[in-house]
């Protein structure tokens, strides 16, 4: 009874102001820690870990609201620091690998800018996770909705789909980490699947197919989330990586404040349903109009091909269909 709204709002700010320094050196001290020839891999399990934190906290969450209120959850999540505190003081660094350190100067954030904007294989991925983030990733407010008013199991069934979307994210998680590559098309194939997958859970009309579908959802959405921000730091030079990741997080963190609000009137107005369907359609839209901009910038176009034994569908470069031709 002592905590007043604006106290959360302030902390929230403050999280934020946090953030912004926490989240670009976390992902550029991966390089330091492992050296180049391992940097692919480790940039992936990384990410994995990030985004998947991102699904399994809520479910963790909610598991901890329903059995002992949420003081205590807000407080074992603060104790649970303690365990990276330590992990960090007890490292080694004399082993670990020096990065190359840029003097600060003068118009370092415009150089980062137009370094990115002149890179299709850094801005369009970017784009892309700006749009999923802004409006695909607002699982808070849908699972909160579709729990409470359309299939009225109130706590208990929000965390049982947050659990069933941290089970698909960590299966996303251990295939990513798998992957030996993160090619753009995986993004964009992924971006649209992750589209349509949210479009026909919001048309669900039973609550079993609506939770069975968000195991593929928490998978895909990771596997878009992770894609793509591997993509963007192995294609970054390590002198601009920081500033590279700096973007990258502001566009894809920075969006829920715009999106949320926007998808929760949605929601509030017209049912949580079409809600669900907005965030989707701008997810597949984005993830379509990223694709088609990158084929465009490398000479591809999209080939079908029926005949059986072949790739029905590939996008191959213009000298080549033109020959097929």
């Amino acid at each position: 009874g002592v905590v007043q709204v604006w106290h959360v709002y302030l902390i929230a700010f403050l999280l934020g102001m946090v953030t912004v320094v926490d989240n670009p050196a976390r992902q550029s001290f991966v390089s330091e820690m492992v050296g180049p020839a391992q940097l692919r891999n480790a940039v992936s399990l990384n990410s994995a870990n990030f985004q998947s934190a991102r699904l399994i906290g809520p479910a963790v969450a909610g598991v901890l609201i329903t059995t002992v209120g949420s003081g205590w959850a807000f407080m074992f999540n603060g104790l649970s620091f303690a365990a990276p505190l330590v992990g960090l003081m007890l490292m080694r660094t004399s082993e670990l690998h020096k990065s190359v350190v840029v003097p600060r100067a003068k118009g370092q954030l415009r150089e980062g800018l137009r370094y990115v904007s002149g890179r299709p294989e850094l801005i369009w991925p970017i784009v892309l996770v700006g749009f999923v983030g802004t409006f695909g990733f607002n699982f808070p407010i849908w699972l909160t909705a579709f729990a409470d008013e359309i299939f009225h199991g109130g706590a208990g069934m929000y965390s049982f789909f947050n659990i069933l979307m941290a089970a698909g994210s960590l299966a996303g998680a251990l295939l990513a980490a798998r992957r030996r590559s993160s090619r753009l098309r995986m993004l964009v194939a992924a971006g649209t699947v992750f589209g349509l997958l949210e479009i026909i859970a919001a048309l669900s009309p039973s609550v079993w197919l609506f939770a069975i579908l968000l195991v593929p959802i928490g998978m895909i959405g990771l596997t878009t989330n992770i894609s793509a921000n591997t993509s963007v730091q192995m294609a970054a030079d390590p002198a601009m990586r920081g500033r590279v990741m700096s973007l990258y997080m502001m566009v894809f963190a920075g969006g829920t404040p715009v999106g949320a609000p926007i998808v929760g009137w949605i929601s509030d107005a017209y049912g949580v349903r079409t809600g669900m369907i907005v965030g989707g359609a701008f997810s597949l839209v984005a993830a379509l109009g990223v694709g088609f901009m990158l084929a465009r910038v490398g000479g591809l176009r999209l080939q079908v091909d029926l005949r059986p034994g072949r790739p029905h569908v590939r996008f191959v470069p213009r000298e080549e269909l033109a020959t097929a031709a």
